[in-house]
């Protein structure tokens, strides 16, 4: 069967890959396949990002769902938690948040959740590319009065502003902060969520304009941040993607604080506090070496789950565990919400801070990485997939791991958003698996990289 979902729903160039058809066919989908089946009409809750392909794809899915005789809630420009919140909050059966997350303008997505806010299990989704790509003639319209009823939720960032409060109570008087909102979600609530807390907000990044979201700026662009925050004296720099489910900080002195030290940060700050559920953390494969070093000295379990943040919220579900994480800064804090969550993120850090008393930098200090190299190869579409089974490449792939031995490694894989192969290289000798990323690099792009025309 033809796919659909990737590991984090339908994404493509907005309009033209990804059609206002299509998104309605799976507004309809998604509609159908999560209905109640109590009797009660099916409410779908939907979100969106700042691009301007979001407002025809919102129109798009909305009449979907409506054409099948469900309701749909829009909440407008949020950032991507405040969609299982809404979906909890108003008994929902499901949600869609329209976003292409931390990529350029011209993507977009659909991020799909169930009653419980979760991201969809594999068969739910077969069963939604079932109806979409291959039988939507299978899908039952409404009419008449079956039709459904837009709804609007015009306050929905504030109460999630007042439920991150709730959760992280704690006074940050006295702390100045840098936000840079990636001229994404995260402009709509942050510089107020943070304000009301009681910091000094600095606001970087906050003017979308609908084509400019994550360009030079949030998550993927760091550097010109951890300037702002180092000149500007703030005690902490706080950095989100477009749709405001990451979040990265910068310490006090310019020095980026990815996820992998988050995550250590907060697994040591709840094992002392008792709340560390079986004293284990949920990391993904590429998480760094040195946090499984940091995490065995103070007696924390790790879990390791596949790359990307549905895999990791599966396996904290399936063990129990409630903290959960990955290097590019998604953070689930299962005991407060059902995904990643940034701003949360961001507000439990910045709570440690407060109590502890230290600098950031003080605080992730004691993580020390092993040097990485992270090399991403833009690959023809058509060779997605196909390009594991070439054997000149998994060959120089076995090689070269073999070669580090004990003392690194490497892991190649293909996005589950975007054509491309990320290479990532771990060890000791910079210079060694800096050479062997590029040299898998170039392997990669002579066979497989898009061909420019003669």
């Amino acid at each position: 069967m033809a796919k659909l979902f990737g590991t984090d729903g339908p994404r493509g160039i907005a309009v033209t890959d990804l059609t206002c058809e299509l998104a309605m066919q799976t507004g309809r989908a998604v509609a159908v396949v999560l209905a109640n089946n109590t009797g009660k009409r099916t409410k779908v809750i939907i979100g969106k990002d700042t691009r301007l392909s979001s407002d025809p794809l919102e129109a798009a899915v909305m009449a979907g769902i409506c054409s099948v005789g469900a309701d749909p809630v829009l909440l407008g420009v949020v950032p991507v938690p405040v969609v299982p919140f809404m979906i909890k909050k108003m008994g929902a059966d499901a949600g869609i948040m329209i976003s292409g997350s931390h990529n350029s303008a011209e993507f977009n997505g659909i991020k799909v959740f169930d009653s419980q806010g979760h991201k969809l299990t594999d068969d739910i989704e077969e069963k939604i590319e079932y109806l979409v790509l291959e039988d939507p003639q299978q899908i039952p319209l409404a009419s008449h009065d079956r039709v459904g009823r837009r709804e609007d939720a015009k306050n929905a960032a504030n109460e999630y502003i007042d439920h991150v409060r709730e959760i992280v109570d704690t006074d940050l008087s006295g702390m100045k902060i840098a936000v840079d909102c990636a001229n994404g979600c995260a402009s709509e609530t942050a510089e107020k969520l943070y304000a009301l807390m009681g910091a000094e907000v600095f606001v970087t990044s906050s003017s979308p304009d609908g084509t400019n979201i994550n360009q030079g700026c949030g998550t993927n662009d760091i550097e010109a941040f951890a300037e702002v925050v180092a000149e500007n004296g703030c005690d902490c720099g706080l950095v989100f993607d477009g749709d405001a489910d990451r979040c990265l900080a910068v310490a006090e002195d310019g020095q980026l604080i990815d996820g992998d030290r988050l995550l250590a940060i907060f697994a040591d700050d709840m094992k002392k506090n008792g709340c560390l559920k079986e004293d284990t953390a949920v990391i993904t494969i590429m998480s760094n070496m040195g946090l499984r070093s940091y995490a065995a000295e103070r007696g924390i379990n790790l879990v390791t789950a596949g790359a990307g943040h549905r895999y990791v919220l599966e396996r904290m579900l399936e063990g129990g565990y409630n903290l959960g994480g990955e290097p590019s800064g998604h953070m689930i804090f299962l005991d407060d919400s059902p995904t990643g969550d940034g701003q949360l993120t961001g507000a439990k850090l910045l709570k440690i801070m407060k109590e502890s008393g230290s600098k950031l930098s003080e605080l992730a200090a004691d993580m020390v990485k092993l040097p990485q190299v992270m090399v991403n190869v833009r690959i023809d579409p058509q060779f997605k997939e196909l390009w594991k089974n070439d054997k000149e490449v998994s060959e120089l792939i076995k090689e070269l791991d073999s070669s580090l031995g004990e003392e690194g490694r490497i892991i190649v894989r293909e996005s589950g958003t975007e054509p491309l192969i990320r290479i990532m290289a771990e060890g000791s000798d910079f210079g060694r698996i800096n050479d062997i990323a590029f040299q898998i690099s170039d392997k990669l792009k002579e066979k497989f990289r898009i061909k420019k025309p003669s």
